[in-house]
């Protein structure tokens, strides 16, 4: 399965402990350098620049190889290069929480899930228990999910 990640999901699946379960669920993951690029501002939570001085074997960074698509200028430089790697790779699965880049992705035909969609898969596979880790997601994180996307969540747990 090849599986492309942007920023959002890998930050907050760090923070929390759980980028860990990626390799168990999905191998392999591709991430563009812009996504690292973004991992290691400044701003970013500590948690996330110190796992980016041990970065797992799990992780591929790669360059995309056509120029930047203009009709992605909207977007984060992370939201445009996973979108345009997940399309150069032919890619299984995008990994993004940004609305408007999944929108975007959709649009183009590429598969998306988020970091409410990887706690899902983990708790299908037994990794987890996806309510603790959405209650860690939302008291140690800035996550922050439309209602409707959080009730769709709550209703999966409960199935």
């Amino acid at each position: 399965m090849i599986v492309v990640a942007d920023t959002s999901p890998l930050n907050y699946l760090i923070q929390i402990d759980c980028d860990n379960l990626l390799p168990r669920i999905y191998g392999e993951i591709i991430v563009p350098s812009g996504v690292m690029q973004e991992l290691g501002h400044a701003s970013a939570p500590a948690a996330v620049r110190q796992w980016l001085t041990r970065i797992p074997d799990w992780i591929d960074v790669r360059l995309a190889v056509s120029s930047p698509d203009a009709k992605l200028a909207f977007l984060g430089i992370g939201e445009r290069e996973a979108i345009q790697l997940a399309e150069e790779q032919h890619a299984d699965l995008l990994l993004m929480d940004e609305r408007k880049g999944r929108l975007e992705a959709n649009r183009r035909g590429l598969m998306t899930t988020g970091t409410l969609g990887v706690l899902l898969a983990a708790g299908e596979l037994k990794l987890i228990d996806p309510a603790i880790a959405y209650h860690r997601l939302i008291i140690e994180t800035t996550f922050r999910t439309s209602a409707a996307l959080e009730a769709r969540f709550l209703r999966e747990l409960a199935n």
